[in-house]
């Protein structure tokens, strides 16, 4: 809390006319700070003329609302690019789970690398967890099919173990 002392010894009175006191008040409502405020940033922007480095609160303001802008604009872009690259990571799930399902297929396949980390996590995983895991949807039929056939085939490979509560890694 500031004394009265002190504030005495920091005051500094101002007469302005009544029209240029009424309007200096409008002025410092319509920005939203106090007259006090108003007065000693216009000031320090009337002395801060002569630094060459020296940013107004004007200057500020508005640079701050252009930057702003570039933000949201960027945030957009973003945005759509996560769109893209959840639609491409979709397609390639879907030509990966095209190698596991299509039986006339023949030629090297790729495992899911997400499926063999959560199979190499200490554990049993169930079905359910794997597909939850993985980020599957359970109306996703072919997904879920490949994930099957790769554990079979991971299971023959001597990879994984079953167990009716769900796989073991043991590779």
């Amino acid at each position: 809390m500031v004394k009265k002392r002190e504030l005495k010894q920091r005051a500094i009175y101002v007469y302005p006319s009544s029209e240029m006191s009424e309007y200096w008040k409008r002025l410092a409502q319509e920005a939203g700070i106090s007259i006090s405020k108003f007065v000693i940033e216009h000031v320090q922007n009337s002395l801060g003329l002569e630094n060459q480095d020296y940013v107004s609160r004007g200057d500020l303001v508005g640079e701050n609302r252009r930057l702003l802008e570039a933000i949201r604009e960027k945030d957009k872009r973003i945005e759509h690019l996560d769109l893209l690259v959840e639609k491409l990571q979709e397609d390639l799930r879907i030509q990966r789970d095209k190698l596991f399902t299509d039986s006339e297929y023949s030629g090297v396949r790729s495992y899911d690398k997400k499926l063999i980390d959560v199979l190499k996590e200490d554990g049993l995983h169930s079905s359910d967890e794997i597909i939850a895991r993985l980020g599957l949807r359970p109306r996703d039929v072919d997904s879920i099919r490949s994930v099957s056939i790769q554990l079979e085939n991971l299971e023959q490979y001597g990879l994984i173990k079953p167990s009716p509560k769900g796989y073991q890694w043991v590779g």
